[in-house]
């Protein structure tokens, strides 16, 4: 049997954000602009599916490809951190100061990485800009506007709203991580993160990383989007709530749960000594 036990998965965890705390500026730049380029890549690949079936559920069928890759191959993901990491410091076996240097890091790798593979898309699909209509470039200029725009025209509401999804977004996207290691078998992953990240894209929940491709994107192909609405009306609030979803609803929850049963366990064994 390839399953492993919950208990055994969190101090998977716990190991795995102890390491990701450790990692070199070098690899979290680097691991982070590959996760951010394959994210985007899978984006696009959603949005294909999406223009062409005009069906979202279909586009969200295949998005989590990216994330497969991405976990298969031992990249750097921050809002899988955000359950991760946290657990470790908890534990201490990292320090506060190592998360927050993870996070800016992979954030910075992760933007690199979405804004390249946005120039290449462009230039791939547009013929360098002599092909603006073409139906994804359309359905990305829009998806920006309404991520940015379209909760700013709300105001408080707005801002309500987009922290909510980022939230439920990354309770998910969170699970999506931690199913991986329910798994010793490559087929046994990629079935148990497939679910959890579809639920969350099928909903048109927000997520940081995507949303570090999709409106550069759409502000680069012509979306009436500013630089400072980006980040005042999404990005900001969007790793924020991602942040809040991945590390209580994911980490620490979890934690709560597992942990004192295996403590509790141990402390069985040591009275039965």
């Amino acid at each position: 049997m390839d399953y492993i036990k919950p208990q055994d998965v969190l101090e998977q965890m716990v190991a795995a954000g102890a390491a990701k705390a450790k990692l070199a500026v070098k690899d979290l730049l680097v691991r982070g602009f590959l996760g951010g380029a394959i994210l985007a890549f899978a984006t696009t690949l959603a949005f294909t599916a999406t223009t062409q079936t005009k069906l979202g559920i279909v586009g969200s069928l295949v998005f989590p490809v990216g994330f497969v890759m991405i976990i298969l191959l031992g990249l750097e993901l921050v809002t899988g951190s955000f359950a991760l990491i946290p657990l470790a410091v908890l534990e201490k076996r990292a320090t506060v100061g190592e998360m927050l240097r993870n996070f800016t890091w992979v954030i910075l790798g992760h933007i690199a990485g979405g804004v390249v593979y946005a120039g290449l898309f462009y230039a791939a699909v547009t013929n360098l800009g002599h092909s603006m209509d073409h139906a994804v470039v359309q359905f990305i200029v829009k998806t920006a506007e309404a991520k940015t725009n379209g909760y700013s025209a709300l105001g408080l509401d707005g801002m309500i709203a987009v922290f909510a999804k980022a939230l439920l977004c990354n309770w998910m996207v969170t699970l999506g991580a931690v199913m991986a290691m329910t798994s010793s078998s490559t087929w046994g992953k990629i079935a148990a993160m497939w679910l959890p990240i579809l639920t969350f894209f099928a909903q048109g929940f927000e997520h940081a990383v995507v949303n570090m491709f999709v409106i550069p994107a759409g502000m680069m192909y012509g979306a009436h989007v500013t630089f400072g609405g980006w980040w005042l009306w999404n990005q900001i609030p969007v790793l924020l709530g991602n942040f809040a979803g991945g590390v209580l609803f994911t980490g620490i929850l979890l934690y709560v749960t597992h942990a004192k049963k295996e403590h509790a366990g141990l402390r069985k064994q040591t009275k039965a000594a």
